[in-house]
């Protein structure tokens, strides 16, 4: 009995949103005006003007998809991976084989209507047509995985994709130590679906013993916690340990030390730092640019741009309470359904942080995530807790 032939998927059409960056033609003649204040030469005048259709009104085309993106042909393609991002045009792309590709990405892509305001982003899996022996043209983004977003601008700011883990670096003081940031980026590690692992930089600068309950809260939750000092080697040894053959964005604010880190896991990449700003003690931004670093033992690591405020992105103030990872035992057993867990009564949440099963500390960052996505939401008579006498 003859085999049926399997019918080949037919592509998909999809009407596609484009930004504003086709705008109408200026009129050359107003013919209503002209013909008033020229009423003896009217029958002269143009009357053919046309206008074209592709302003801001017309700004949709069908483009052929399947469920990865836009169809493109792949035999004339090459996979690469992004290794740096700088705008649409200067795009670092790197082979299997290692060769280098300075790529630009294609119209359609960088059009495309996004939620987002980076089509390309260090760390994606890409297709890639090549110009010459060192350029290329990215047609197609591959579907990302272990991502870390923020808003930035009222837009989605990837940071960067395809990671495993991603490594939260704060220094016990200059800049100061500040457990909601940490939080925040917990959160973000668990909407991504990335390990976090916190690293306490600069451990010179503050008390050990003080620092030992910060670090406790975080151990107790399952966090991997990292004591570490770039300049003395405190800790490198097994913040190398947990890099291996894994791939990890470093992330925090500015002047934490990531960079410094990073040069000394591997010392020859030199990466530039820079010393905290004496008047504000923030600090300064010296890493400009995501950029995806090969280490000699196996693996990678991304150096980022330092960050002092992250906002989530695609986070309801309802699911904040699932980011907070010690949260998830009592949420259910509240009494109301929708309980926000801030001023309810028989709230199993505030239940725990009464019983000391929830760290005071992380409920007041949740308090306050909470509070900032509901700006109209009346804030709870609970205790605060005072983080100076952690540090």
């Amino acid at each position: 009995m003859a085999k049926k032939k399997k019918k080949k998927k037919s592509a998909r059409k999809v009407r596609v949103q484009f930004k504003k960056n086709r705008q109408s033609r200026t009129r050359f003649q107003d013919l209503t005006k002209q013909s008033h204040e020229n009423q003896e030469h009217v029958e002269d005048l143009e009357t053919g003007e046309r206008l074209s259709g592709k302003g801001q009104l017309s700004r949709y085309r069908t483009v052929i998809a399947d469920d990865d993106g836009r169809t493109v042909d792949e035999s004339t393609c090459l996979k690469g991976r992004v290794l740096r991002s700088i705008g649409a045009n200067s795009i670092s792309v790197q082979l299997q084989d290692g060769r280098k590709f300075m790529c630009s990405a294609r119209q359609v892509l960088r059009t495309m209507a996004r939620d987002g305001r980076n089509a390309v982003v260090a760390g994606d899996h890409v297709l890639l047509t090549p110009l010459s022996e060192t350029d290329g043209v990215i047609e197609r983004v591959e579907p990302r995985f272990g991502t870390l977003t923020r808003i930035s601008r009222g837009e989605a700011h990837v940071i960067v994709a395809n990671v495993d883990q991603a490594v939260i670096v704060a220094s016990v003081n200059e800049p100061v130590l500040k457990p909601g940031l940490i939080d925040r980026f917990l959160c973000s590690t668990e909407k991504g679906n990335i390990r976090g692992i916190i690293c306490l930089n600069k451990m010179d600068l503050g008390d050990r013993v003080r620092l030992q309950k910060i670090a406790g809260i975080y151990s107790r939750l399952g966090y991997q916690v990292l004591m570490t000092n770039a300049l003395t080697g405190e800790g490198i040894d097994e913040l190398k340990r947990l890099l291996l053959e894994k791939e990890t964005v470093f992330t925090g604010q500015s002047g934490v030390g990531k960079s410094s880190l990073l040069n000394a896991v591997q010392p020859k990449l030199g990466q530039l730092t820079s010393s905290v700003s004496g008047d504000s003690h923030k600090g300064r931004h010296t890493t400009r640019v995501t950029e995806l670093i090969s280490l000699d033992g196996g693996g990678w690591v991304v150096d980022t741009p330092g960050i002092r405020q992250l906002q989530l992105w695609d986070v309801q103030t309802e699911e904040i309470e699932g980011l907070f990872i010690e949260f998830r035992p009592f949420v259910t057993r509240c009494r109301f359904p929708n309980c926000s867990h801030t001023h309810e009564n028989n709230c199993d949440v505030k239940s725990a942080v009464e019983a000391g099963l929830i760290a005071p500390l992380r409920y007041q960052s949740f308090l306050r995530m909470v509070l900032n996505e509901n700006k109209h939401q009346r804030a709870p008579s609970t205790q605060q807790v005072n983080e100076d006498e952690f540090f």
